[in-house]
């Protein structure tokens, strides 16, 4: 069932340039969902106003609402209706945004609107009173869900308010990707180099708490005087109109007054997003620091775990959910300095805690960023709008960033601690080889030198690791040195890996420059000897994609020969291992199985042997029917393999399989143009983008890498060369299909 791609989403809150926590969260979730859903899925925004300020809004802003007129919320939502193509409207809401007691004026404009509406409550306060309790109730009976930003609000609205926990669904707080190895450029940056940065940010007011913060520190200095704290934000505009400066003032005060002028720096100002994320990743403890017990989330908290801060924080709610397991240190109470300069002290004096911490809160934050919050919105409109089973995304851009990063004038180094390269781990010739296909492929659809470059670092990997016999080892160290995994580890997937490289090399020589073609023929020439030494299926499977693409070039019978021995080998290991419902080669499933079935269909284009194309498709069609269960795709785990005698494992997914998948599908769909080849190759990939069972991105938007695998409860977000490659070339494939 197709269905209308024009059904959009209205949300109502104040909104950007508006100076304000929530118009900062609701711009953001816009942003993420044109980001991650593009065209399928519109938001516009009705934009609260005060009746002394107006804005210059965003194209998206379609309307305004006067927040302190009874009236306006009426005839709004009579526009509202008229809108055929408004599918839900989201109200964001804080009892402060809304005119009339306890912000009941907005419960005018949700009666009188006859659209599936979602509210938002970003404040839920315990031991209410009748009135809050009446309006509360109001907004759980005519709203089709209540979104919650922490577990302990949905609690309260369920034990305080009587609102059934099936109305509501916890969304948390989003937060946005930077990367981890930035921390120290950006201290160079802002010449903080040998400092111990501190920060605490946020529109400014007293329940902020700031000033226990500062009679926490004159000990601290005066035993470490390299630190310093940042307060980075404006006050408040409310509280300007209020009481103007009297809070800064009195923290200005305090600093002069605790000799704190040296390690205190006010930035008073309303940073834009990159400036403000610049400070938090640089900042090696962020200090939360409320007085308000009943402060249900913090966005500065949020931003601040996402940046990799080691968090200290007083116990609001927010804090209480999240700093665990290593994230963070929990205060007991909200105005006692002492436990602040306990606290301080400690994360100084034993720095490896303090890293640990803060690896730990970036970690877990990688599961709430704005991408996956987009998923969270977009799966319950789906769900309200009864578009399920509509999911469509976005593709992202093709990134090179991770891919430059990884690698060296030696090649492409193997794995990353986070988004930051690891030397130690060394390098592969399993990962320079997919680099170079994957260069090779890139340069053809988008011709540049520095693509160039990138290809010949890992030919020339290729060529030094080959033997004078033309086998090739696979591991080296940072220093390019072989290591003793050569001689314990079997070679014949790389060596495998490597004809497959040199192959597209060759096949490519119209796109190549010569002497990289010259090169690569040369060590094919010399690798081609071994070619017998091959005798593993994926092993075979690989070289066999290899001589295909060498085949297509040089029309040699001997390549041919070597085509038909070893796809009558993978045949041999199917009839050996295949029964009635197992067809397959082995008799269990392992890694990149995908690699198998599409050698078959190599095997046929250069040699029209029916019976390689008839297994081909008998064997990949048994393995998406393992693949693709209820919409999405699941592929075998690299926590136990298999085997036909036994149950399957779940989770423990890599991006390996899915991209094997994926290339696999590319061909069967290419040769057979059956249509249910390109519909599960689309929903392969989305595999990436977030329908998988957590419902979380596999990339990584800042740099275009992937993560390393999707478990079953979290995302192991270090984001390795293979990883990454497998992601590259999948996305690259997807070029073909973005249109249709």
């Amino acid at each position: 069932m197709e269905f209308d791609r024009r059904i959009k989403m209205l949300i109502v809150s104040s909104y950007t340039p508006r100076e304000c926590g929530i118009a900062t969260f609701s711009n953001d979730i816009v942003n993420a969902i044109e980001i991650v859903f593009g065209d399928t899925l519109s938001v516009e925004v009705c934009a609260l106003e005060n009746k002394d300020k107006e804005f210059k809004y965003n194209k998206e802003v379609t309307y305004t609402l006067a927040a302190g007129s009874l009236d306006d919320y009426r005839l709004v939502a009579e526009r509202i209706n008229e809108r055929n193509d408004i599918g839900l409207v989201c109200i964001q809401h804080e009892f402060g945004l809304f005119g009339g007691e306890y912000g009941d004026y907005i419960l005018s404009f949700i009666l009188a609107l006859n659209k599936p509406i979602v509210t938002v409550f970003h404040t839920v306060l315990p031991n209410p009173d009748e009135k809050r309790k009446k309006i509360v109730h109001a907004f759980a009976d005519l709203s089709d869900r209540i979104i919650v930003l922490t577990k302990n609000s949905q609690s309260i609205l369920t034990n305080d308010y009587d609102v059934h926990k099936t109305k509501t669904v916890v969304i948390p707080h989003g937060n946005h990707s930077v990367l981890w190895e930035q921390k120290e450029k950006l201290k160079n940056k802002y010449n903080f180099s040998d400092k111990i940065i501190m920060s605490t940010f946020g529109l400014i007011s007293k329940n902020k708490g700031i000033e226990n913060v500062l009679r926490a520190l004159p000990e601290i200095v005066a035993k470490y005087p390299e630190v310093i704290y940042l307060v980075i934000g404006k006050t408040h505009p409310e509280i300007i109109r209020q009481e103007r400066e009297e809070y800064r003032e009195v923290l200005l005060n305090t600093v002069k007054e605790l000799h704190l002028e040296n390690n205190v720096l006010f930035i008073n100002k309303y940073l834009k997003l990159q400036q403000l994320l610049d400070y938090l990743t640089l900042s090696e403890i962020y200090l939360f620091s409320s007085k308000d017990p009943n402060q249900t989330v913090s966005g500065t908290f949020a931003y601040a775990m996402s940046c990799g801060c080691a968090v200290i924080s007083t116990p609001i709610p927010h804090a209480v959910e999240s700093l665990v397991h290593g994230n963070g240190i929990l205060l007991e109470n909200f105005d006692k300095p002492e436990e602040f300069q306990k606290a301080i002290l400690h994360l100084i004096e034993n720095k490896e805690e303090r890293i640990s911490m803060g690896k730990n809160a970036f970690s877990a934050a990688s599961a709430t960023t704005w991408e996956n919050i987009a998923i969270q919105y977009r799966l319950l409109f789906d769900e309200l709008t009864n578009r399920e089973g509509d999911l469509r995304f976005n593709f992202p851009p093709i990134k090179l960033d991770h891919i430059e990063k990884l690698t060296t004038d030696f090649g492409i180094l193997q794995f990353s601690k986070f988004s930051q390269p690891d030397p130690e781990s060394g390098y592969t010739l399993d990962d320079n080889a997919r680099a170079l296909i994957d260069m090779v492929l890139y340069n053809k659809a988008y011709p540049d030198d520095n693509t160039l470059k990138l290809a010949s670092i890992y030919l020339n990997f290729i060529e030094g690791i080959q033997q004078s016999n033309g086998w090739f080892n696979n591991y080296k160290d940072f220093n390019n040195q072989l290591t003793k995994q050569n001689a314990e580890v079997n070679l014949e997937d790389a060596n495998g890996r490597a004809l497959w490289s040199l192959g597209t090399v060759i096949s490519h020589r119209e796109s190549l420059p010569l002497e990289m073609v010259f090169q690569a023929e040369r060590c094919w020439d010399k690798a081609i000897k071994r070619i017998d030494d091959i005798k593993s299926p994926r092993a075979i499977a690989y070289a066999l994609k290899g001589l295909y693409h060498y085949y297509s070039i040089y029309k040699e019978e001997e390549i041919k020969k070597y085509i038909v021995r070893l796809a009558d080998e993978l045949l041999h290991h199917y009839n050996i291992n295949s029964e009635e419902n197992w067809c397959w080669y082995e008799d269990y499933m392992t890694y990149a199985n995908n690699i198998l079935p599409e050698a078959m269909l190599y095997s046929y284009l250069v040699t029209g042997k029916p019976k390689y194309k008839k297994i081909a498709a008998i064997t990949f069609d048994f393995l998406l029917s393992h693949y693709f269960m209820k919409g999405q795709l699941k592929v075998i785990s690299n926590r136990g393999w298999f085997k036909k005698e036994n149950e399957r494992v779940f989770y423990g997914e890599q991006p390996i399989e899915v991209a094997t998948t994926i290339i696999a599908l590319d061909l069967f769909y290419e040769v057979t143009k059956n249509k249910k080849y390109k519909d599960q190759l689309k929903l392969a990939f989305i595999w990436f983008l977030g329908n998988n069972h957590l419902n979380q991105i596999m990339y990584n938007p800042k740099n275009g890498a992937s993560y390393d695998g999707l478990e079953d409860k979290h995302i192991n977000i270090n984001q390795g060369a293979e990883s990454t490659l497998c992601y590259f070339k999948a996305r690259l494939i997807m070029e073909k299909y973005s249109e249709n």
